[in-house]
């Protein structure tokens, strides 16, 4: 699986593009805003789109989705559905950020824990992590032992839970009980910032280093 990081939109957000190197079929993940600078981008890298697949439903995440795949003709996957009241209330949250409206979102698939997405001859595994938001889910390429984390895990912190039904507790458990065990040598994209492994987060993430559980 390869991967291209495009920065967007002023909250600097992660939208990644994943794509089989075999098949050169591709996703576009979390795209937060910017739909032409995406679209660039992609064309560059002479890539064919066939979903977007969101993490979760914040509008730094999702605000060029609607864009996109009318522009690619290609549904959207993802989150889980427990996120359904934040894609209906991105219109509010277009006002909060005084950016342009963002209208309602409904994908055309929801994913759950223990479903899989093909990205040309690659599978992802979803996992289901709540805590930052209760449908928040990760995209995991054990082959290539690449994580798409969304905002559970950052370089150095975990994600923020002090938004609607946001749960820090609920949050390090998923870090702890569902990404750590995938292993060490385990690399992740983060909505936000640089890159790192999950074992580097293990040993020098400061809200990791109570005692972890035993797998």
């Amino acid at each position: 699986m390869n991967y291209h990081l495009i920065p967007v939109t002023a909250f600097a957000q992660n939208c990644s593009l994943i794509w089989c190197e075999e098949t050169l079929q591709a996703a576009i993940v979390d795209p937060g805003g910017e739909a032409q600078k995406i679209v660039q981008e992609v064309t560059a890298k002479g890539v064919t789109v066939g979903q977007i697949l969101l993490t979760h439903g914040h509008l730094d995440h999702v605000g060029a989705a609607a864009e996109l795949a009318a522009h690619y003709g290609v549904p959207v996957v993802g989150p889980q559905k427990a996120d359904d009241f934040w894609l209906q209330g991105l219109p509010a949250q277009s006002r909060m950020f005084g950016l342009d409206e963002c209208l309602p979102l409904t994908p055309d698939r929801w994913l759950d824990e223990g479903e899989t997405v093909s990205v040309g001859n690659a599978t992802l595994q979803v996992l289901h992590c709540p805590g930052h938001t209760p449908g928040h889910i990760v995209f995991f390429d054990d082959k290539a032992k690449l994580l798409v984390s969304g905002d559970v895990i950052f370089k150095g912190g975990v994600g923020r839970s002090d938004f609607p039904q946001g749960d820090h507790a609920a949050l390090i458990d998923s870090i702890k009980r569902k990404l750590l065990p995938l292993g060490d040598d385990v690399t992740f994209i983060p909505g936000h910032g640089p890159l790192s492994t999950l074992g580097y987060e293990r040993l020098h993430n400061p809200f990791l280093q109570d005692e972890l559980p035993v797998w």
